[in-house]
């Protein structure tokens, strides 16, 4: 198989993540797609552009982070992270799609930072600079529930990957202020799998 990425993706960042603490390396071929660019030959392997996405053996491709990082799980036949042993199903899904929310909000927030100055819109970096805000603050609450603490799982991947986006959105401001949060990142950034996925700093 082969998955195509590109290094500052924290949606395919997930996937990666998953490739390695299941230890897929040797099934999972990495390779860098070359999007945004007129022409890209990636587009002859996936018409959308966007990354992840997994190329199986039979040829067969596979597009969304949710859905790659599901069926990389499953392979061994011992799926554990997007099911969490003894955990509340809908609970852990629950948080899940509020780490979802936080990263895709930050996205938007890096894609419109990236643009030329003049093409930037104040009103969409104001409006995803508050939703990030309140989010924050919500997560400092949750902190230390059995989710974030317990094995690693989905829900703790996409909130680290939201929070890694640090460097092109947050800075590293909101740490002071949600110290726990904090702490929570530091501790799981710190596993390989994390420092072997870390996103470029600009």
């Amino acid at each position: 198989m082969k998955l195509h990425y590109t290094p500052g993706s924290p949606y395919a960042r997930m996937a990666r993540i998953v490739v390695i603490e299941k230890g897929l390396q040797d099934r999972v071929e990495m390779v860098v797609a070359r999007t945004r660019q007129p022409n890209s030959p990636y587009y002859r392997i996936n018409p959308s552009g966007r990354v992840p996405f997994l190329l199986l053996d039979d040829g067969v491709g596979m597009e969304g982070s949710a859905v790659i990082c599901a069926y990389l799980d499953q392979l061994d036949g011992c799926p554990a992270l997007t099911t969490p042993q003894g955990a509340d199903p809908w609970e852990a899904r629950r948080l899940e799609a509020m780490a979802h929310s936080l990263l895709e909000g930050l996205a938007v927030w890096a894609r419109e930072l990236r643009g030329p100055s003049n093409e930037q819109s104040p009103t969409v970096i104001a409006h995803e600079a508050a939703r990030a805000a309140r989010m924050l603050d919500v997560w400092e609450k949750l902190a230390e529930h059995p989710l974030l603490a317990g094995p690693l799982n989905m829900l703790q991947i996409v909130l680290a990957c939201a929070l890694g986006l640090e460097a092109r959105t947050l800075g590293s401001q909101w740490r002071v202020s949600h110290p726990a949060l904090a702490r929570w990142h530091a501790t799981l950034s710190r596993r390989p799998p994390f420092v072997a996925t870390a996103p470029p700093s600009v």
